[in-house]
């Protein structure tokens, strides 16, 4: 049995074509799974599942195929046993097991030898779009945050602050954020206990159309600083912690904990418009888009 190490992450280092080794092919009810040594794909979390699989395609004795799905897997070293998604069992680090990415193809598992060279060819435009996307989801959150604290629609201090030190709204109401290509989609939950730290909710959805404008016109003024996005990851393996940095001209540079891709700069986002809809008496949503990017 070939040694299993944790996968070396590349996917956010603007790499998208790589060889490397095999280190296991496993076959479950639907899917043959490949895991190499390293790889530019990004897998859906198992944990928090916002940012989606890379598509591409895997090269393997010369026959491509396509990669059907991305997922994270653990595999538990003493039997080499590969566990996918939600079937694992461990949480990260745990003695005896390593997390790697595990890449659906349909082949036949009995063709590939352990240690043979897999060319791994991510689609690069998908995942641009989808790291466009993503870091749309942080600036917005973070203008949202900025308005909701600026425009006084909190009555006393939070405990939690964002990156820029105002109040976390984003942190406290956040139900589910889901990334595709160039759009965030982040649902609010405004209930009882968001209210009992000093929300004033009311006055807020009251307030929305004046807010969606002010967070635009905060993305807006921020786009036109063309800041470098950098991701600084401490640590080349897949459980290693990754953050995203922005200086956005607001004291101190925004640093946000994030597994996902992302952009390098403000100037792959040519314009975005946020919305922000009321969906029920508690919740609401803020749909993030891209918009006016063209490919070079």
């Amino acid at each position: 049995m070939s040694q299993i190490t944790p996968t070396i992450t590349q996917f956010c280092h603007q790499t998208w074509q790589l060889t490397s080794s095999l280190l296991l092919a496993q076959q479950d009810k639907k899917h043959l799974y490949i895991v190499t040594e390293q790889t530019p794909f990004h897998p859906v979390s198992h944990i928090w599942p916002d940012h989606p699989a890379d598509k591409g395609s895997l090269t393997i004795n010369g026959q491509s195929y396509d990669v059907t799905d991305c997922r994270v897997g653990a595999v538990e070293l003493a039997s080499g046993k590969l566990y996918v998604d939600k079937d694992i069992p461990v949480k990260r680090d745990t003695e005896g097991w390593v997390f790697v990415v595990a890449h659906a193809i349909d082949a036949d598992v009995a063709s590939f030898e352990l240690g043979c060279k897999v060319e791994l060819t991510v689609d690069k435009a998908h995942q641009q779009a989808l790291s466009r996307g993503h870091s749309a989801g942080h600036l917005a959150f973070l203008a949202l945050n900025k308005v909701l604290a600026t425009e006084g629609y909190w009555r006393k201090d939070a405990d939690r602050k964002d990156p820029h030190g105002h109040y976390d709204f984003n942190s406290y109401a956040q139900e589910t954020s889901f990334v595709t290509e160039d759009k965030c989609l982040d649902t609010y939950r405004l209930g009882k206990t968001l209210r009992k730290r000093g929300l004033n909710s009311a006055e807020m959805l009251n307030d929305l159309a004046k807010i969606e404008q002010l967070v635009n016109q905060q993305l807006a003024s921020w786009l036109e600083l063309s800041s470098v996005v950098e991701m600084k990851c401490h640590g080349p393996y897949l459980t290693d912690s990754r953050y995203w940095h922005c200086d956005l001209k607001e004291g101190v540079e925004a640093v946000i904990p994030c597994g996902g891709s992302h952009i390098s700069s403000l100037k792959e986002l040519p314009v975005l418009k946020v919305n922000l809809r009321q969906l029920d008496a508690q919740n609401i949503e803020m749909q993030t888009d891209v918009i006016g990017f063209v490919a070079g």
